[in-house]
């Protein structure tokens, strides 16, 4: 099993064609002074932003994986790194949010906006469905992006950290019900991007999501932000990890990773100080 759960423990854890017609010929003869001007032809259109880069699907159409920016590439030495945050959900978890569990982490968001930060959100449907106005506000912001987490946060293989798991016909239908979620709740800036809960993936899972046209997202630096206590340990192995072209995984869901909002004040100043770059991960894939 290709899995990277061995990197810690159980993540868990933010807070949104018309038919052609033939041409017209201009009248050899008319004037300049007849045609339109471009004033009066209006605004040039604008130019449609450009899609997310992706990988090419391995042999048998595997679901490509993406961990970090390669060694030798053309860009490997640029001092960039990608901070992604899972917002997790069950899909079994609304009556611990019905009684008062906090599934989000807003303070986050906005220490983010606050220090002007670039970052990824993988999300799960759940979650979206939950916070749909959060959902909406970060998927509606330029600073940041939202790739899938699936929609339940059940497991991809199994064994992977005692999560139930989805049936591999079921695994891209769940994938489209959270991109549905996301639409549903007005997200804006979605990246065809996909995090496997736990980490946990094998051969199986990735020839099953290949209908899907994802991306596979993994990662080469683990935060430990997962149920810790102490924010400086978190930010130390964040610190201790990073090189250029890393992609740190970490948390925004308060009642399982409450000391995240805090690492971070530390991490940014520091990882800037060292002449690091925020980018989200379709900047970092780009490269």
């Amino acid at each position: 099993m290709a899995a990277l759960g061995l990197l810690g423990a159980v993540l868990v854890g933010c807070g949104g064609q018309a038919g052609e017609t033939a041409p017209s010929k201009e009248p050899a003869a008319a004037s300049p002074s007849a045609r339109p001007s471009a004033a009066a032809a209006g605004p040039k259109p604008a130019r449609a932003p450009a899609a997310p880069p992706t990988m090419a699907p391995g042999p048998g159409g595997l679901t490509p994986v993406y961990a970090r920016r390669a060694a030798g590439s053309p860009k490997s030495a640029e001092k960039v790194v990608a901070l992604t945050f899972d917002a997790d959900m069950t899909a079994d978890q609304g009556p611990r949010a019905a009684r008062g569990e906090r599934f989000d982490n807003p303070q986050l968001i906005a220490t983010l906006r606050r220090l002007k930060v670039d970052a990824t959100v993988f999300m799960t449907g759940r979650w979206a469905e939950e916070y749909p106005d959060q959902a909406r506000s970060i998927g509606g912001d330029p600073r940041f992006e939202i790739a899938n987490h699936s929609y339940s946060h059940y497991a991809f293989a199994s064994p992977c950290y005692g999560l139930p798991t989805v049936p591999g016909p079921d695994m891209t239908a769940d994938v489209q019900r959270a991109f549905d979620a996301f639409r549903d709740a007005g997200a804006v800036n979605v990246v065809p991007y996909f995090r496997f809960p736990g980490g946990c993936y094998d051969d199986a899972a990735l020839r099953a999501l290949g209908p899907a046209g994802v991306t596979a997202v993994q990662w080469d630096v683990v935060s430990g932000d997962a149920f810790a206590k102490d924010a400086d340990a978190v930010a130390e192995q964040v610190l201790d990890g990073v090189k250029p072209g890393s992609l740190v995984v970490m948390h925004c869901t308060r009642s399982a990773a409450p000391v995240t909002e805090q690492a971070i004040r530390r991490i940014v100043p520091e990882l800037r100080a060292r002449g690091y770059r925020f980018v989200k991960v379709s900047e970092l894939m780009s490269g």
